[in-house]
């Protein structure tokens, strides 16, 4: 008789977390965020409410983690580096190509729908402001940060510019008109934004 293999409780258990993003993600889309619960995370996913509860402490740490990775996820699919701004030499060549890429993402409703409502509910929660801030964003602009230190580092920017300051002038303006639907978000657009930020609108 041959014996069967072992299930394999590693595969099983990334299964079941990918099932779990995927419901975490669709729900607050589709419901928002208040009415987002973890048993109808669980349910969605077909999994137990405490399989959830074993590797998350809250649903907004399931949303989150499912939010980062669908990032990771996307950058991955198009082969760039989640840990760095690109470093070629030519500052504005990186930074456009870095927000040509988020733009993408932003237009991207499986990115859009969930970004929304978290962001929505950040302004009103508390909380989950402030860790969709330290967990999300930060992490985010302080990629934004190295790379401007290393620009002024070998005198591309000047040596008395802020970088945390600095990528607010791209950065910012991106967000505001993504949020506030105050215009269409394009290429064009944000490589206008590099070249103004990094060029300044008077006249040469």
């Amino acid at each position: 008789m041959v014996k069967k293999p072992a299930p394999d409780a590693t595969r099983r258990s990334e299964k079941s977390r990918r099932a779990i993003y995927a419901a975490a993600l669709a729900l607050v889309g589709e419901v928002g965020y208040p009415r987002t619960t973890v048993e109808g995370i669980a349910a969605r996913a077909g999994v137990g409410k405490q399989t959830i509860y074993r590797w998350w402490a809250s649903k907004a740490d399931v949303l989150l983690e499912a939010f980062l990775d669908l990032g990771e996820q996307a950058a991955q699919a198009a082969g760039q580096d989640t840990d760095a701004v690109p470093d070629t030499g030519d500052l504005a060549a990186d930074l456009k190509a870095v927000l040509r890429a988020t733009v993408d993402e932003l237009l991207d409703p499986r990115f859009e729908t969930p970004a929304r409502a978290l962001a929505a509910e950040g302004l009103v929660n508390d909380q989950l402001g402030r860790e969709y801030v330290a967990r999300l964003l930060e992490p985010q602009l302080q990629l934004y940060v190295a790379r401007l230190r290393s620009a002024r580092d070998v005198g591309q920017v000047r040596a008395d510019v802020d970088p945390r300051i600095a990528l607010e002038l791209f950065v910012s303006p991106l967000a505001q008109r993504w949020l506030q639907r105050t215009g269409p978000i394009t290429h064009a657009y944000t490589d206008t934004l590099v070249e103004y930020a990094l060029h300044g609108i008077a006249p040469r």
